[in-house]
């Protein structure tokens, strides 16, 4: 992952509550996302009409978006980390 700005906690900006409130939030969110979209992933007989290479094509592009979310959910999970240790 590339650097990422992390926010600063100080008197003019959002508190920290709120803004670990809101990536917690958005972290549980994602981990639903995950879920939903576990559920949703390729069953080959709905692709072999196509021929073999369909369904393998399928897998991978299902794995990407999990891919995806995961990645948008490690950036949030350190955003949160961040936050939490300027609250001690």
């Amino acid at each position: 992952m590339a650097q990422m700005i992390l926010p600063t906690i100080h008197m003019n900006g959002s508190s920290a509550r709120a803004l670990l409130e809101g990536y917690c939030n958005a972290i549980s969110a994602i981990h639903d996302a995950l879920e939903a979209l576990a559920r949703t992933a390729p069953n080959g007989r709905d692709y072999y009409p196509q021929g073999h290479d369909a369904c393998i094509t399928a897998d991978r592009e299902h794995d990407a978006r999990t891919c995806a979310l995961v990645g948008v959910l490690n950036e949030l999970q350190a955003l949160a980390e961040h936050v939490a240790d300027r609250q001690k």
